[in-house]
This record gives structure tokens, sequence and C-alpha cells, in this order.
């Protein structure tokens, strides 16, 4: 029984190393980290270059701040707005990340 449980430590960490492997998770941490990094300078992008531009378009100055109300319900409609120019710009940065870095001709699913 006493060679059991080194077996048994030698088998885990075996197991771990083969999930490891199995389902790459090192390369969904590095695609996780590289995620966050590029979000914070889209987002840096969208805050300090476009929206002081669409700012000085619209009437009105601080736009993100608009509401509408109906009744006693507010909508933030300019904080929305910010955040889907927000994801278009991620989207089309990833669209490019995928057509010109990966080499693809056509954006497919696969």
């Amino acid at each position: 029984m006493a060679d059991e449980k080194p077996a048994e430590k030698v088998g885990i960490v075996q197991e771990f190393k083969d999930f490891l492997t199995e389902y790459k998770v090192m390369g969904l941490a590095v695609a996780f980290v590289m995620g966050v990094a590029i979000t914070a300078l889209v987002n840096s992008l969208v805050a300090n270059i476009i929206m002081p531009v669409i700012g000085v378009l619209l009437p009105g100055g601080d736009w993100q701040a608009m509401t509408v109300a109906l009744g006693p319900i507010k909508f933030g409609i300019g904080a929305f707005i910010a955040a889907l120019i927000n994801f278009l710009i991620i989207a089309l940065v990833v669209f490019f990340l995928a057509k010109f870095v990966m080499g693809e001709s056509k954006v497919t699913k696969k």
C-alpha cells in the first residue's frame, strides 16, 4: 500500500500534464492575456481618439452622458452608443487579425 501513493501522485501529475496539452491551456492563456491587452488598447483608442471627435460633431457636448427618460426610467443611451462603437472596433480588429495575420484570403468558419 505504501507503493500506491507515489504511483498515484505520478499518475495525477501526468493526467494534469495531459489535460494542459490536450486542451491547449497555455495557448488559451496567451490568447486571453492578449485579448485583455488589445481590449485596453481599443478602449483607449475609442475613449481618447474617436469619442472626442464624435463629441465635437454632435451638438450638446458630453453625449456619452446622454439619457432618455420615460417616466421614472432613465436609459443611458450615450453610454450604450459608446459601448457599441467600442465593440465594433474590437470586432474589426479581430477581423483584420484573422484576415491578415493568419493569411486568410477569405475569413471562413473552420
